[in-house]
């Protein structure tokens, strides 16, 4: 672990509190101290990356929400795509230079995304995103059928793939614990084991209560995505759905089965409406994630373990019987418009917050938090991507929101049960 600065004790003033020690925080902790020279005050509930930052699937790639290419840029147009696009290339080349200029040790392996066609069915509309990327994003995607999959995704849901060139894989904890320790080598302050338990104003400063002391901000910076308290502050509150995401690890894979389900170590995810990722570790474990669960009191049961496992096995049948040695899971963060956010909180002051990645924010969530260094520093975010700038709506009839997430899974797996039939 990095050596922190403990839990906040006493009373301190500070010119800028950062509300969350994940990637977001720890990357706008850093860029304000190192680009700003404004040394930032960072409270954590728990210890820093204790949420999904610590607990992701891995892949840093060219990605953040959850809104085919194809909507957007029907919903926005081409132009705004194509910034779009380039913020999220940005925020990959964002992750490649702090792992290389702060020397992180984070197990980071070659470029390569597989997004592979669990049905037949699914290849032509792979083939429409491969001219999509080519022609309106300007990016070199590549349409693989399935026999250019043998040697790299075996198993019976390899229906051909679109390769994707930038995006890698590393060890999520401890590109975290990179971020933490270059943050505070330039002067931030981490303080764990410190929630936000009252937020005041007085005047034009922020008075935010931990249970053993309390920080006057001018301004605040608040990332805590998929953990944002609904009792944080009223005009933060259902902005976004924290949705479950679980991975399970295997034992180590003997060379046979390696062979016969993943001999690349490339990031995988498939076409499933309620998709799963996977990839081979650098011990040769199989990680393999996906959505299961819906409230926090029922993750912790079996069936969703043997959901992930069953689904493996499924798409690997070599990997029949294997163990599994580890499994856990976290709160991603969802909007309305399955879209990330980075801008000031209305009627608030000087308030900033960023998130909802949808599950694909390694790279992005970094990236917006240098973006909200920048905004909390006093200069703009200037994006052609607009909607990233605006607030999200909230989430209508809060306490039914759970029923309704129980009733679109279930619609999403009779997709996914439609499509297999039709492929048998």
């Amino acid at each position: 672990m990095p050596a922190d600065d403990g839990p906040l004790a006493g009373d301190l003033s500070v010119d800028v509190a950062i509300i969350g020690g994940g990637y977001t925080g720890l990357s706008a902790a850093l860029a304000l101290a190192r680009d700003h020279g404004i040394k930032a005050t960072v409270l954590e509930a728990r210890s820093s990356a204790w949420g999904c930052s610590g607990r992701n699937g891995s892949f840093a790639r060219i990605s953040g929400g959850r809104v085919p290419w194809s909507s957007l840029v029907k919903t926005y147009g081409p132009d705004t795509a194509r910034a779009y696009f380039h913020e999220l290339r940005q925020g990959l080349d964002t992750v490649r230079d702090l792992i290389a200029t702060g020397g992180i040790a984070c197990d980071k392996q070659p470029d390569g995304v597989y997004k592979v066609a669990t049905f037949g069915t699914h290849a032509n509309a792979l083939r429409r995103e491969e001219k999509l990327y080519n022609d309106i994003l300007g990016y070199p995607a590549r349409y693989v059928d399935a026999g250019g999959l043998h040697g790299v995704h075996e198993g019976p849901e390899s229906h051909g793939a679109l390769y994707l060139p930038d995006g890698f894989s590393l060890n999520p904890l401890e590109l975290a614990r990179g971020l933490h320790r270059m943050a505070r080598s330039h002067g931030a302050r981490i303080h764990i084991n410190s929630p936000v338990t009252g937020w005041m104003r007085e005047g034009n400063t922020h008075r935010l209560v931990t249970p053993t002391g309390i920080v006057r901000a001018k301004r605040v910076i608040v990332a805590t995505n998929g953990y944002t308290s609904s009792r944080l502050h009223t005009r933060l509150a259902a902005r976004v759905l924290p949705v479950h995401s679980q991975i399970i690890v295997t034992a180590p894979m003997s060379h046979a089965q390696v062979e016969a389900s993943l001999p690349s170590g490339k990031c995988m995810f498939d076409t499933r409406e309620l998709l799963f990722y996977y990839r081979r570790l650098p011990d040769n474990r199989m990680l393999f994630g996906g959505r299961s669960a819906i409230s926090g009191n029922d993750a912790a049961a079996p069936r969703h373990r043997q959901y992930l496992y069953s689904a493996m096995t499924r798409k690997f049948p070599a990997l029949a019987g294997i163990a599994v040695e580890h499994w856990w899971g976290g709160w991603v963060a969802v909007t309305r418009n399955s879209l990330p956010f980075c801008y000031q909180v209305p009627g608030m002051g000087e308030v900033f917050t960023a998130g909802g990645y949808a599950g694909s924010g390694v790279s992005f969530s970094i990236h917006l938090g240098t973006k909200i260094a920048l905004m909390a520093a006093g200069r703009p975010f200037e994006t052609g991507a607009a909607f990233l700038t605006r607030e999200p709506e909230r989430y209508p009839f809060a306490s039914f929101i759970r029923l309704g997430q129980w009733m679109a899974y279930r619609w999403l797996h009779a997709k996914d049960a439609r499509e297999a039939r039709r492929a048998g």
